[in-house]
């Protein structure tokens, strides 16, 4: 049997994780997380990493693997995926990886494009008009300069803006141009595949999870994380919102309801990003 992993993508809280285990105990295979946030061990609750039941059914990598006060990116999620991902296929021909996020599945699968070296001063300017004038300033701008880009980042993420906007200001040519380098051939097959289903009950089960995760301790949990605020890793829906409760600015109730409103969001964005995968529904393994 030719080596293989088999990529499972899709919008949150569509049933990636438990997708992604049936299928992994179909072909005693590993799973491994392609998701940018379940990396790290400080954020448990508000990333909805898999449970432990579905974590003891079979073995997950690069879940609660690294501290957000270690820089991450996907450069190096795609060097670590990489070596680990060949490193188990030297002892089994099937692996699953699984995440909603877009960037890292790419970076495994693809490998990264060659974009311009970072425009610090201009990063600075961009930072502090968001500051002054809000996010949606930026997003905006964005939307003008680059509406390709804009319909298929994570509008959230505060860094992936930025950085879309200082490419695209100071080389005057979009963000999304630069995503032409030819794919990175990979010394085994992979087949990519995003799980999807209904609107209306995707969003109300985003409704119900964000619920479980309040009562799980979320609020806690983002307290606890208050001196890291400022890393990226933090600027992301589920934290964001609470740290904004926590200074005054909106209610705790309202915090959770623009937690729903923005991964809500989120999961549309990412539906628009994965739409050119092949679209399997849950909980229908026979395709693969």
């Amino acid at each position: 049997m030719k080596k293989r992993v088999i990529v499972i993508l899709g919008p949150t809280a569509v049933g990636k994780s438990d997708f992604a285990v049936e299928l992994a105990c179909r072909y005693d295979a590993p799973v491994v997380s392609c998701d940018s946030r379940q990396i790290y061990k400080e954020m448990k609750i508000g990333t909805a990493p898999p449970t432990q039941q579905q974590m003891d059914r079979c073995r997950h990598y690069f879940i609660h693997s690294h501290s957000i006060q270690q820089h991450y990116s996907a450069g190096q999620y795609e060097i670590e995926a990489l070596d680990l991902v060949s490193s188990l296929l030297r002892e089994r021909d099937v692996v699953v990886m699984v995440g909603g996020s877009g960037l890292y599945a790419d970076a495994f699968c693809y490998g990264l494009d060659s974009f311009p070296e970072a425009d610090l001063p201009l990063r600075e300017e961009l930072g502090k008009r968001e500051q002054e004038e809000g996010s949606e300033s930026l997003r905006k701008q964005l939307l003008e300069l680059d509406p390709q880009t804009y319909h298929s980042i994570d509008l959230s993420n505060r860094q992936r803006v930025i950085r879309a906007l200082e490419v695209t200001i100071s080389t005057g040519r979009p963000y999304s141009s630069f995503k032409t380098a030819p794919k990175k051939p990979r010394p085994f097959s992979i087949e990519r595949y995003a799980l999807n289903m209904d609107r209306e009950i995707l969003y109300g089960r985003i409704n119900c999870r964000v619920d479980k995760m309040v009562d799980a301790g979320l609020v806690d949990e983002v307290r606890s994380l208050e001196p890291y605020r400022g890393l990226s890793a933090l600027m992301t829906v589920g934290y964001r919102e609470i740290f904004d409760a926590f200074d005054g600015k909106i209610s705790l109730d309202e915090a959770i309801s623009l937690i729903k409103r923005n991964t809500r969001r989120y999961a549309k964005r990412q539906v628009t990003y994965f739409a050119g995968e092949k679209q399997i529904s849950y909980p229908d393994l026979t395709r693969i």
